[in-house]
């Protein structure tokens, strides 16, 4: 998960995975050089956080808890 330290959406959502025992690496873009440019490139150009990366190499910005299960299953 693409992320920063001051979204509310990320962690909403991080907050959720982990009452769901979802496991997950977070990715600070701020902190992580050359990371903005990939958030951007999945994002029609502009840095939105949270942007998931599944195991299948597919993203999803801002997704909801069902949408991340879904795409787990």
């Amino acid at each position: 998960m693409y992320s920063t330290t001051w979204c509310g959406y990320c962690t909403r959502l991080k907050a959720q995975l982990d009452s769901a025992g979802i496991g997950y690496t977070e990715v600070n873009i701020e902190e992580v050089p050359g990371t903005t440019d990939y958030v951007a490139s999945v994002n029609g150009g502009d840095w939105i956080v949270p942007t998931v990366v599944f195991p299948d190499g597919t993203s999803a910005t801002n997704p909801s808890l069902a949408q991340v299960k879904a795409r787990l299953a």
